[in-house]
């Protein structure tokens, strides 16, 4: 019988998938009842993102990304994560500096200083991949399969540290590239719309939130509005993620800020160049001394540090109601 025959192999560590015990966990955790999963973002990063986690999060701090949700795992100091950073930058260099990061799977490397003095003092281990690759990572965990072929990456400097590994391709006798499948303890994904169930909506360009969702053991999603469930069943098209794949809901007006929110608002130009700033000259500690650990909540933050005036002008709204909901 003709075994397969590998070229070469990357010597990055990486994360060991079983399908089929993801399958007995989906089918033993995840809930199939309509019960309301709602609860604030401090009681969801509680209840499920723990120490040692792998964690994804969809898209980034500046585009659509879980913002609020990320704030809250460095306010509660969790600890030892791996994260999965497709888009690698602002928030995995907060997550670094906060010290809540000891492994990282990297799109590409963009960090500042705060994040490469960590790994060159070995605090923080990093493997490289690219970000269609870590896409397509998280596709095969979706799809329950342990690893992916991929027409890209064997050849680069990135290659020699990933878990990716170089095969004859047993049809075509050519070398094509396998990359290892992920099933992430934790997915942060931030929605338009989503329901009290976790029925969600996502409106506009996206990535990779609904594998995310299918291939993690525990998704906890943000949403800019809470609509009624009867609204989703009008639409059932419009759903982006069920309700059946989600653990947790969090009502959060203004979760992606300081990113953009397509179709809502956009970023805010200023507090982006402070967060860039930080983290390419080092001040990440002042940054979440200031926006996370200076406040109890995302609602205190958007209330004493950014205020009503400035969600007008990134909103293009006149008015604003209380609780900054539009």
């Amino acid at each position: 019988m003709p075994q397969l025959k590998i070229l070469a192999e990357g010597k990055g560590e990486y994360l060991k998938v079983d399908p089929d015990g993801y399958r007995e966990y989906v089918r033993d955790h995840k809930q199939r009842a309509m019960v309301s999963k709602l609860m604030s973002e401090k009681e969801a990063v509680e209840k499920f993102v723990a120490n040692g986690d792998y964690l994804v999060y969809e898209c980034n701090y500046l585009q659509r990304g879980p913002s609020s949700l990320i704030r809250e795992v460095i306010r509660q100091k969790k600890e030892d994560l791996w994260l999965g950073a497709k888009f690698t930058w602002v928030a995995a260099a907060l997550l670094v500096g906060a010290g809540c990061v000891s492994k990282l799977d990297v799109g590409f490397f963009l960090f500042g200083p705060v994040v490469e003095e960590a790994i060159r003092e070995g605090r923080v281990k990093a493997y490289e991949y690219s970000n269609v690759v870590m896409s397509n990572r998280i596709m095969a965990g979706a799809m329950g399969l342990p690893f992916i072929p991929v027409r890209s990456f064997g050849g680069t400097d990135g290659f020699q540290y990933s878990g990716a590994k170089l095969i004859e391709d047993p049809y075509t006798g050519q070398p094509i590239t396998l990359v290892p499948a992920l099933n992430p303890d934790v997915a942060l994904i931030h929605a338009h719309q989503a329901d009290i169930y976790g029925n969600a909506r996502i409106f506009g360009t996206g990535i990779s939130h609904v594998e995310s969702a299918y291939a993690s053991k525990k998704v906890i999603i943000s949403t800019e509005e809470i609509v009624d469930t009867e609204e989703i069943k009008r639409d059932p098209a419009r759903t982006s993620i069920p309700y059946y794949a989600v653990d947790a809901v969090v009502h959060t007006p203004f979760g992606a800020y300081p990113g953009e929110m397509q179709g809502r608002y956009a970023s805010d130009v200023g507090h982006v160049i402070e967060v860039v700033g930080a983290t390419m000259r080092g001040w990440i500690p002042q940054y979440l001394d200031k926006y996370i650990y200076g406040v109890a909540s995302h609602t205190e933050m958007m209330d004493k540090l950014v205020g009503y005036q400035r969600i007008r002008e990134i909103t293009g709204r006149a008015t604003i109601k209380e609780g900054y909901s539009v």
